[in-house]
Formats: structure tokens, C-alpha cells, sequence
């Protein structure tokens, strides 16, 4: 019998992929959104969609009978909680970071609710650093959780949580992601040893083989810094033309969003795909454009025949929100084969192989005249944690 996984938080469907690659039939997948369910169904129909679509609303009326399932025989309940109360890059908006007095948190507590459920041999927690670290830590409350779950119930598991980079696994991207594990009965979690740490995948191990044609049609660039792409070298971001960069002093240092201007470089692996971009939001294409859809989900590192629906940009968002599936699997097999006692003699299936060599950069071309008037002395940033309002210029 194969082994069994609930998908709590979807999306796009990239853990859940990772999950089936390591052998885990995917018994139902909870999810929200329409356009991320469309995906889902799309790509894979014989996932049981559940309903209603919200964890919140679904958790109350769900039992293990509902998936075929007894107490306790579910292998693995694996899910990433929307991530914004938690996000880093929030602190960047009026909002700021709210943690757990976003309303979007309490979807956690309906996750929780599914471990006391369905007790599930494992659990997966897949999210941005800030869940783990910092003012708006989920630690605390989770800790308190498994807590009163063991001292009211009886129900023990060990539990364990690590900052991970997705690309120390094979995956082409510098994806920092907080992992959550806990498994059932006070198992001893043993943590995969990351196989990439020192020979990463790099963009053009993912990219080289792409081609863009009508299904994956080249996005236009826009806005008003688009011409300055061209003169700014691969691996550097707006920071090449400051003061302390090779460039020209049109901006102040550290002043802007890392991602701003922000280009990959052929013989490194990606930086962080971001979900909602602005048009001047990296990272862009060598060749000074937006990424593609397809590579996009190429450097997420999932299957080639993968079809994500709706807009560009709704697309752009499912895409940024995913977890890599690679990550996935590598975990996915951790887990079955210290829970299960699974073995698997093979190599990671959605694994992107590097290739010999690396064209070189391209060489840059000058500062256009219309960007000449803003060359002068410009105040760098003040320092850390104090967010964009000191720029001044």
C-alpha cells in the first residue's frame, strides 16, 4: 500500500508534487484559491480536491473516515500556512509584519486542528523565516500546542525545525524556507545532509534547455527603469550603480529592495522567485527581460509538463508562492524512510542535472542619456531595521 499524504495550502501544487515523487498517494488536497485549484486539477485530476475549499470551514465537518482513513493511519499531513503575517519582505509595506494578529494566521490554528484530527504519523511545515525566527515566531504557539496535545490526549510527537536553502539540495534558486517537523510517538527526526551545499545547480543548468514559444510567450517589460537593465551585469542588482558599486551614482546604497533591478547571473543559482512583482522586481533574465512562466517553474524545479492557470501575473503568483518541489522530495523521502522504513535505490526524480560549462556574461552596455540627471551624491540607507522611509533622493 502506498504510502499516504493530506496536502493542507496547496497552492500550485509544488509540495504535493515532491510528496508523489517520494512516493506519497496524495489523498486530498485543501485549497482556497480558485485559480491554484484549477492548476491542481488540471495537471492532476485524480487528487481529490476537498470542499469547502477553506481550511477553516472544511476542518470543523472533516474526519478520517471522510478520506478513507483511521485515526492515526495517515503517514504524512504536509502544508506551507500563508505566509505573509510572517513575511520578511512585508516590512516593506504600511502594515508591516503582524504575525499572529493577522486575521490570515488563524488558517494555522484549522492545521492544528488536523493533527489532533487525524494524528497523522508525521507532520510537514513548510514557510517563510520569519515563522520560525524573530517577533513574529510560530514556535511558541506550536510548542504550546503539541504540548497540551500530549498532556490532554496522550498523543506525543518529537518535534524539530530547521532554516533550510532549497538550493543546498539541488534546487536551482537560493530559496530560504523554514521547515517544521514532528513526528508521531516521539520519533528522533534525523535532518537530510544537504547534498548541493558546495556545487549547486546553477540558471543555466535549469534554463539553458528552454525554449520560449507561443504557450510561453516572452512577458513584455515595462516601467520606468526598464532601459537601465541593459547596463547593470549579471549577479548585481540597482546596487551596481551606487557608490559603492562599478557603475554610475544614480541611487543611494541600499536604498531600494534588494530585488529591484535585480539580474541572474548564467553560473549561480537564482535568487528568490518573489509572488507579486512590481515591473522593476528581479530577478530578470539574463537577456534583460521578465522570466518566462516556464522558467520560472523551472528554477522551482517542477516537472516540464506542468500547467499553471489563468494570467501572467495570477500565474507569476502561484508560481512565487510554491514550495520547489525537488525540496519536496527530498524531505518527502526523509520522512518515509525514517517513519516507513522506505527505501529508495534511485535518484531524486525531478533532480536537474549540471551541465559542463557556462557560456560567459554578457558584457553591459552604457547608462541611457535619460538616467544622466540623476548622477550625483546620494545618502545611503542608515542601517538595519528601519525599513524604506530613509531613502531620500
Amino acid at each position: 500500500m502506498p504510502l499516504q499524504a493530506l496536502s493542507a495550502f496547496s497552492g500550485a501544487g509544488g509540495l504535493d508534487l515532491g510528496l508523489e515523487a517520494a512516493g506519497f498517494e496524495i489523498v486530498g488536497c485543501i485549497e482556497r484559491d480558485s485559480l491554484a485549484r484549477q492548476t491542481l486539477k488540471t495537471n492532476r485530476p485524480n487528487w481529490p480536491l476537498l470542499a469547502p475549499p477553506d481550511i477553516r470551514q472544511l476542518v470543523p465537518k472533516l474526519h478520517p473516515g471522510a478520506l478513507g482513513l483511521q485515526s492515526g493511519s495517515l503517514d504524512l499531513l504536509a502544508g506551507g500556512p500563508p505566509c505573509q503575517p510572517f513575511s520578511k519582505a512585508a516590512q516593506w509595506t504600511h502594515r508591516g509584519r503582524a504575525g499572529w494578529s493577522d486575521e490570515r494566521s488563524r488558517a494555522i490554528d484549522a492545521f492544528l486542528d488536523l493533527i489532533q484530527i487525524l494524528r497523522p504519523k508525521a507532520v510537514l511545515i513548510e514557510n517563510v523565516i520569519g515563522f520560525v525566527k524573530g517577533q513574529t515566531s510560530a514556535i511558541p504557539y506550536l510548542e504550546h500546542f503539541f504540548h497540551e496535545l500530549e498532556e490532554c490526549e496522550g498523543v506525543s510527537y518529537f518535534r524539530d525545525w530547521r532554516v533550510v536553502d532549497a538550493a543546498d539540495y539541488g534546487v536551482p534558486q537560493c530559496r530560504k524556507r523554514a521547515l517544521v517537523v514532528a513526528l508521531r510517538d516521539r520519533a528522533v527526526f534525523h535532518w537530510p545532509e544537504p547534498t548541493h551545499a558546495n556545487r549547486p545547480v546553477r540558471v543555466w543548468d535549469a534554463l539553458a534547455d528552454i525554449e520560449t514559444d507561443g504557450i510561453d510567450l516572452i512577458p513584455e517589460s515595462s516601467g520606468k527603469w526598464v532601459d537601465l537593465l541593459p547596463s547593470i551585469p549579471e549577479g548585481h542588482n540597482y546596487q551596481w550603480h551606487t557608490d559603492r558599486g562599478g557603475g554610475r551614482p544614480l541611487f543611494g546604497y541600499r536604498t531600494r529592495f534588494w530585488s529591484f533591478l535585480l539580474k541572474l547571473a548564467k553560473n549561480r543559482p537564482s535568487w528568490t522567485l518573489p509572488a507579486q512583482p512590481g515591473p522593476s522586481t528581479g530577478p530578470f533574465h539574463w537577456d534583460n527581460r521578465p522570466l518566462t512562466v516556464r522558467e520560472m517553474l523551472r528554477l522551482q524545479s517542477f516537472p516540464e509538463s506542468w500547467v499553471i492557470m489563468g494570467s501572467y501575473r495570477q500565474q507569476v503568483k502561484q508560481v512565487g508562492n510554491a514550495t520547489p518541489a525537488l525540496l519536496g522530495e527530498v524531505f518527502g523521502r526523509a520522512i518515509a524512510t525514517q517513519v516507513n522504513g522506505i527505501y529508495f535505490p534511485e535518484s531524486l526524480k525531478l533532480e536537474i542535472p549540471r551541465k559542463s560549462t557556462v557560456p560567459p556574461s554578457a558584457p553591459t552596455r552604457p547608462v541611457p542619456e535619460k538616467y544622466r540627471d540623476l548622477e550625483g551624491d546620494h545618502l545611503s540607507h542608515p542601517g538595519p531595521g528601519l525599513g524604506p522611509n530613509p531613502r531620500k533622493e
